[in-house]
C-alpha cells in the first residue's frame, strides 16, 4: 500500500502547525511517535550489540508557556490509533513497570521465525510522577532497557520472587521544567547514567500565538490529516526485520565514529558530556533508523539518514547543555539563575524594581554579587533609557543555561 506521505515527521510537524509549541517539541514528539510503531520489531544488528529505535525524550521548559504535554498528547494520541501498541503508565515503581512489560510480552514472525519482545511506549506529562533519583532500582531498570539488547531481564525479591521480561523495550517521552530537574537531578547523575540515554529538548517560548486554534483549522480537515497520518504510521508499524546499512552510510559511518573520537565538539567538552558522548553513535543510528522508517519501507539507512540524523543531535546538543548547566549548580548559580530568569521574563528591568523582586528570598549581598557576576560574564547588560534611568536586559549574544 502507497504512503499518503513520502516523510511521515515532516508531515506531522506540518500537522502541528496551528500549535503554540516549539518546533523542537513536535519534532521530537513525531520521532518519539515513529518509534513506538516500530518497536523493537526492526533493529540493526552488530553482532554484539543492536541498535533499535526507542528513546528517552524529555521536554524541558517553564510550566504553562512551551505547552509540553499538549505537544506530547498530539503525537501519541495518532499512535494510540495503531492496533498492537502497548503503552505504560505514567506512575509506578520497577515492580509495576516490570509487570507492565510482562503484560506486552508478544511473538512477532520476522523471516518466518518468531522474535519475542515486550515493548512499552510511556509518555509522562509530569516526569516527577515517575521518576525519583533515589529510587536506585527504577534507575538502573531503565538503564538497563534503553540499550534495548535481545536478552532477558530478571529481578528477583524475597516477597515476589522472579521477575522475568524477555527481550524488553522502552520508548519514553516525558515533560518536565528546569527548576524540577535542578532540585530533583543531582549533579553525581551527570555524565553517565540514565542521563546519558535521555535526549533533552529545551523550549522556553511559544513560537506563535494562537489564542484559538479551533479557527484555524475546521475540524474535518483536521481529522482528514490525523486520519492519513495514522495510516501511514500503521504501515509503518508493519515493518519487521534487521536494517541494514548501505556501502555509503558505512564509510560515512565510519569516518564520522572515528572524527568523533579524536576531535571531540568543542561544546561537549566538559566531562559532564562524557556518557553522551560515548553514546552518541547510538543515539545517532537510532535516530536514523526512525528517519529510514519515516520516508520508505526498504530496511535499509543510507548516508543521507546518517547526515541528517547527526544535523539534529548537533542542534539539539545546544538544549542539552542548557539542561545539563541547571544540575548541580551552586547556591550562588542557583541565585544568578533567578535573577536571569526575573530579567528575561521582564524584558528590560530596574535595579530597584529587581531587587524588591528578589529581596523576599535572595539576601542583599548574595543579589550584588549575582548582578556583578552576570555583568562581568557578559550575560547581562546595562542599558541608560532616554527617560535617564537604568535598565538590566539579557545579552542576546550569549547563550543561557535552562
Amino acid at each position: 500500500m502507497a504512503r499518503n506521505y513520502k516523510n511521515w515527521i515532516e508531515a506531522y510537524v506540518q500537522h502541528t502547525r496551528y500549535s503554540e509549541s516549539p518546533d523542537n517539541f513536535h519534532f521530537w514528539t513525531g520521532v518519539a511517535t515513529v518509534a513506538g510503531a516500530l518497536r523493537r520489531r526492526v533493529w540493526i544488528d552488530q553482532r554484539i550489540f543492536q541498535w533499535t529505535p526507542n528513546f528517552y525524550i524529555i521536554l524541558v521548559g517553564p510550566p504553562g508557556v512551551a505547552a509540553k504535554s499538549t505537544s506530547v498528547r498530539q503525537g501519541l494520541s495518532i499512535l494510540e490509533k495503531v492496533p498492537g501498541i502497548y503503552f505504560g503508565p505514567q506512575s509506578m515503581t520497577w515492580q509495576a513497570l516490570a509487570t507492565a512489560m510482562e503484560n506486552a510480552t508478544e511473538s512477532v514472525e520476522v523471516d518466518g521465525e518468531g522474535h519475542i519482545q515486550s515493548c512499552l511506549t510511556i509518555s509522562i506529562s509530569e516526569l516527577g510522577t515517575f521518576l525519583r533519583a533515589d529510587d536506585d532500582e527504577l534507575l538502573s531498570t531503565l538503564i538497563a532497557m534503553w540499550d534495548g539488547q535481545k536478552e532477558a531481564w530478571r529481578r528477583s525479591t524475597k516477597t515476589q520472587g522472579d521477575t522475568v521480561v524477555q527481550n524488553p523495550w522502552i520508548n519514553l517521552i516525558g515533560c518536565t521544567t528546569p527548576a524540577w530537574i535542578r532540585a530533583n537531578i543531582p549533579n553525581s547523575m551527570v555524565g553517565g547514567g540514565l542521563t546519558s540515554r535521555i535526549i533533552f529538548v529545551y523550549g522556553e517560548k511559544k513560537r506563535q500565538f494562537v489564542a484559538y486554534p479551533g479557527q484555524q483549522v475546521t475540524s474535518s480537515d483536521y481529522a482528514e490529516e490525523e486520519r492519513l497520518l495514522a495510516e501511514d504510521l500503521c504501515e509503518i508499524a508493519q515493518l519487521a526485520g534487521e536494517y541494514q546499512l548501505d556501502a555509503s552510510a558505512i564509510e560515512w559511518g565510519s569516518k564520522w565514529y572515528e572524527h568523533l573520537n579524536t576531535h571531540r565538539p568543542e561544546h561537549l567538552q566538559s566531562e559532564r558530556f562524557d556518557g553522551y558522548v560515548a553514546r552518541k553513535q547510538t543515539h545517532l543510528h537510532k535516530v536514523a533508523i526512525v528517519f529510514a522508517a519515516s520516508q520508505r519501507d526498504s530496511l535499509v539507512v543510507t548516508r543521507e539518514d546518517l547526515i541528517l540524523a547527526d544535523k539534529v543531535l548537533r542542534v539539539t546538543e545546544n538544549d542539552m547543555i542548557k539542561v545539563f548547566h541547571s544540575i548541580g549548580v551552586s547556591p550562588g548559580a542557583a541565585i544568578s539563575q533567578e535573577i536571569l530568569t526575573r530579567i528575561r521574563n521582564a524584558k528590560k528591568i530596574s535595579y530597584s524594581l529587581l531587587w524588591r523582586e528578589c529581596s523576599a528570598t535572595i539576601p542583599l549581598k548574595d543579589f550584588v554579587d549575582a548582578i556583578k557576576g552576570l555583568l562581568e560574564a557578559g550575560q547581562i547588560r546595562l542599558q541608560q533609557e532616554a527617560s535617564g534611568k537604568l535598565v538590566y536586559y539579557i545579552n542576546p549574544e550569549v547563550t543561557e543555561p535552562a
